[in-house]
């Protein structure tokens, strides 16, 4: 379901996505709502009544969370299942219900009334990428020049799935060291798509490939490190899929040779010559070449871009799709739907939140206020 390397992109795409075949988005969208309903969550969203927390329950840190959602927050809980919708393709059924566990482990640690949608992003990334890694006191295990290293590289495929038409959208990109050995991932947003183009792979294969040309244009070929061993393992399955087995090569034709397991574990027997072996060999070979080439244009063309995007992955460690849109602009592409409507249901969000902090802002100066006009109320020290 996931691919993990030493600070590699990780795809998030349903098993086996080399096949290039994504769980439907509404499916997952489906699972996620009826799975909140069947919890009762009780999430955070603006309300007109301002005693509806009073009238929530809410457990203990300790046993767990079972609380009644409130009828006028049926449209909060249709934006969280829209953006956990796109943040979760590919997942089953007891993986979204581990996000949802997890989402309220982390709002219990931080004492909260609510599990909001920052306690998902947790949840998610916790689940994804596994436990953060950082010394006592929250600063990372890495080396300056390392954590320079892997922002360089994150920053390359961040930018180039920006720019490439046929990449999946961008979500988050972080350089916190992860507990499965990732020392950096990126999210991405992946769209619903059956069936793929030779042009559409490609655009794939290259955005795999800009972590490692990120690194040859930022230091120097010489100073490639190892990072780009997941991305590679990637691109190579990729591509002698569409020679073996999707017939997409012009040299090899409209042949498919499918790996066959039922060998019983005496190896499987070629279905072709040790000429046609080579073949796939050079042909393989010749098209990452090409790959890398252009993606090496890409990152140059970018370069600045791509700076940018690193610098503020060293200030912040964690970036998100609004960081980026705010260095690089918006993606010169049509938006697909479901990205669209990952983005907005953000945007909504955020509206709702700040409406929200507002009225509680507003609820704590009405409280001082009372309290400073209700006599001489209790002075410290004194009895």
């Amino acid at each position: 379901m996931v691919g993990v390397c030493m600070y590699d992109t990780i795809a998030i795409k349903c098993p086996g996505w080399c096949t290039f075949v994504s769980i439907p988005y509404f499916f997952g969208l489906f699972i996620i709502y009826a799975f909140m309903l069947f919890l009762g969550l009780s999430l955070s969203a603006p309300s007109e009544d301002k005693n509806d927390k009073a009238d929530s329950t809410t457990s203990s840190a300790s046993t767990e969370a079972s609380a009644t959602v409130p009828v006028d927050n049926e449209e909060a809980i249709s934006n969280y299942a829209n953006r956990l919708a796109a943040l979760t393709p590919g997942f089953a059924g007891a993986d979204i219900a581990n996000i949802c566990n997890e989402a309220a482990i982390v709002a219990a640690r931080r004492r909260a009334d609510y599990i909001e949608m920052q306690d998902f992003d947790k949840a998610v990334d916790r689940v994804v990428g596994g436990m953060e890694k950082t010394r006592t006191g929250g600063s990372s295990l890495i080396n300056k020049k390392e954590l320079e290293i892997i922002s360089h590289h994150e920053a390359g495929h961040a930018i180039a799935g920006w720019f490439l038409e046929h990449a999946d959208p961008l979500l988050k990109v972080t350089i916190v060291p992860r507990s499965n050995g990732a020392l950096g991932f990126a999210q991405y947003l992946p769209r619903e798509m059956h069936l793929r183009s030779m042009p559409q792979i490609m655009d794939v294969v290259c955005m795999a490939l800009a972590g490692r040309a990120a690194e040859q244009v930022f230091f120097g070929t010489e100073n490639i490190t190892t990072g780009a061993s997941d991305d590679l393992r990637k691109v190579t399955a990729m591509i002698y899929q569409t020679i073996q087995i999707y017939g997409m090569n012009e040299r090899i034709g409209q042949l498919a040779f499918p790996k066959d397991d039922s060998g019983g574990g005496f190896g499987e027997e070629k279905k072709y010559s040790d000429a046609t072996a080579q073949a796939m060999d050079e042909e393989a070979k010749r098209i990452v070449d090409e790959a890398y080439a252009r993606t090496v244009r890409l990152i140059e063309e970018r370069k600045e871009e791509v700076q940018k995007v690193a610098q503020l992955l060293l200030e912040k460690e964690t970036i998100h799709h609004d960081d980026v849109l705010e260095l690089v602009g918006e993606r010169p592409f049509e938006k697909d739907p479901a990205y669209q409507q990952y983005v907005s249901s953000r945007k909504s969000s955020e509206e709702d939140g700040c409406e929200d902090d507002s009225s509680r802002d507003d609820e704590k100066k009405e409280e001082e206020m009372a309290g400073g006009s209700g006599g001489a109320g209790l002075v410290p020290g004194l009895v």
